[in-house]
């Protein structure tokens, strides 16, 4: 039986208290119906002689998934997130599509010990249905509410998903696995050849091409081997596999990726490329041993599709000019920063792109190589062999180049080297983990670098964080908490626009963004240019606070501001640049 605690909503701890009360107090104890509108909906439903439910969902008051947790709870009845469900090909498997459709249910989980079904359902309290489907399958049920709309629309993906379907129908073809407890070698290196595994692996493999995943997570827990996809940024659950195929999946990305499969002690990397229809991607593998079992990650990069346009990655206005000025630049550094995952290699690419002819010489030192660009001479660190950021940028110079990407500066060494190769006439790019654009300078004086040296040597730094993007088939208009508008004014300041009526919008969640409300990406970014004053601070080792006042002063568009701009641009959502740019 999977972890159902992640996903069910704990409500029914204190339904001994809710049991006696109305949907409508309960909605108000929880804070999801304001005093007004709860004396609106008592009167109402008194006045037109119609229930309390009735009233609120007529009047749409009360978010659908709120609503329907509040009434789970007066029945007593465990709720459960379907969009946060990981679905057992096995449980699909014991229910047709057409029960499914006819009684709006789901089967999600199967427990092999207890010979149990957890089934999510619209309308709970059909008996009918629970009966039908424990005498149709022949095994214990328990019962989840659900949100209708949402198994409606789970029912459409899952049994249409070429992911949950086939790998369910490869799980039944090795179903004489169970019987092995203990597998040794030469049953592995037979298991592996068979279809079935195969099948398994490459089904995953196509559903997170398709899917436009970036990475596929297979962790191996206590009673099965949950399968995650990282999609724009955020990892979802949707696949268990039975702990049986477990070994075996394993075995068969080893093998793809040439590791070693009797070695289970110690982590491994190895990389292959897959090919879905015209889509070729480059795997990067990752084994990690755990207390479990050897959880592996896939980090997909892209061969197809090309390099996006600076454009394309969302940057405008005076943020994208101060990057573009600086890049015209024939020597200095320019430094992009932000945590990990925030797309800084994909900027420095789309900047290296732009600025790639037969003119000049690039040469890039990376930690891993992800992209491969026709014309730049590209090498990645191995410091098993003395290949450092170091070691081979003070190698660089001796190659020639115009510009130089180093992936990361990471210490004193390589900040000097860096250094001294702006002063000499080369153009320097690099990355550094600090959450703002000010606070890159600091952090370079950290690493020792000298204040003159670097007053005089840096051209720019560029910020940046990833949005979701709005799904454009389910984007509807709303209106936001009017505390968030306000403070939405404050931040943008004469930014915001004074004499328009503001529209905001949000994705209601449909079949073509998987029910998220979002699909695809764009950065928001703030470009700090180093002019006269702010080289001055530098000299006078201020902190980034004063550096970033400066900035502003002098034209910066900061983060935040980027991100709600996007916002008043119908791009993305208030609560995703909250996400990622709050302090």
């Amino acid at each position: 039986m999977p972890d159902l605690q992640a996903v069910t909503t704990d409500l029914t701890q204190d339904s001994n208290t809710f049991t006696s009360q109305s949907l409508a107090d309960i909605l108000f104890a929880q804070k999801f119906l304001t005093k007004q509108q709860y004396d609106d909906v008592k009167v109402k439903s008194a006045s037109k002689g119609v229930s309390e439910d009735t009233m609120i969902e007529s009047l749409e008051i009360v978010p659908e998934d709120k609503l329907y947790q509040a009434k789970a709870l007066i029945l007593g009845i465990p709720f459960v997130d379907i969009n946060n469900v990981s679905f057992s090909p096995e449980a699909l498997g014991k229910v047709p599509r057409a029960v499914a459709e006819r009684f709006s249910l789901i089967p999600f989980s199967f427990d092999e010990k207890d010979k149990s079904l957890s089934i999510a359902m619209g309308n709970p309290v059909d008996l009918e249905a629970a009966t039908f489907v424990r005498e149709k399958t022949g095994l214990n049920i328990k019962s989840f509410a659900a949100t209708p709309s949402d198994v409606t629309r789970v029912i459409g993906q899952q049994y249409r998903q070429e992911l949950v379907g086939e790998v369910g129908e490869a799980i039944k073809e090795t179903e004489d696995l169970q019987t092995i407890r203990t597998i040794d070698s030469e049953q592995i290196a037979q298991i592996i050849k068979e279809a079935p595994i195969a099948k398994i692996v490459s089904t995953i493999l196509e559903y997170a091409v398709t899917s436009r995943a970036s990475d596929v997570h297979i962790e191996p827990q206590e009673d099965r081997v949950r399968v995650r996809y990282r999609i724009d940024g955020i990892l979802y659950d949707r696949l268990s596999l039975p702990k049986t195929v477990q070994e075996a999946v394993l075995s068969r990305i080893k093998i793809l990726s040439e590791m070693k499969i009797d070695e289970h002690r110690s982590p491994q990397d190895g990389r292959f490329n897959f090919k879905v229809e015209d889509k070729e991607v480059d795997l990067r593998i990752s084994v990690l041993p755990t207390t479990h079992g050897e959880k592996i990650v896939m980090r997909l990069l892209r061969k197809s599709g090309g390099i996006p346009t600076l454009e394309e990655l969302g940057l405008t206005g005076t943020t994208k000019k101060t990057l573009e000025n600086a890049i015209l630049r024939p020597h200095g550094i320019i430094i992009v920063c932000g945590p990990t995952g925030s797309g800084k290699t994909t900027t420095l690419y789309s900047v290296l792109s732009k600025l790639n002819t037969t003119k000049v010489n690039i040469s890039t030192l990376e930690d891993p190589v992800e992209y491969q660009i026709s014309g730049i001479n590209q090498v990645q660190v191995n410091p098993a062999v003395g290949l450092t950021f170091a070691e081979g940028l003070r190698s660089f110079l001796r190659q020639d180049p115009n510009i130089i990407l180093v992936g990361e500066i990471r210490d004193q060494e390589t900040t000097e080297l860096a250094i001294q190769a702006a002063l000499t006439g080369h153009l320097v790019f690099s990355t550094l983990h600090t959450s703002s654009a000010a606070g890159a300078l600091p952090r370079l004086l950290d690493l020792k670098a000298e204040t003159f040296l670097l007053a005089s040597t840096m051209n720019a730094v560029l910020a940046q964080r990833i949005v979701r993007k709005i799904c454009q088939t389910c984007k509807t208009e709303y209106d936001p908490p009017a505390a968030m508008v306000e403070e939405m004014k404050v931040v943008l300041g004469k930014f915001f626009p004074k004499e328009r009526n503001s529209k905001f919008y949000k994705g209601k969640g449909c079949d073509e963004c998987g029910g998220t409300g979002y699909i695809g990406r764009v950065g928001i970014f703030e470009s700090l240019n180093i002019s006269e004053r702010i080289g001055s601070l530098i000299l006078q080792h201020a902190d980034s606070n004063a550096i970033e006042k400066q900035a502003i002063e002098e034209g910066m568009i900061t983060m935040k501001q980027d991100g709600y701009l996007k916002v008043l641009q119908g791009l993305t959502t208030i609560e995703e640049v909250l996400r990622v740019a709050q302090e």
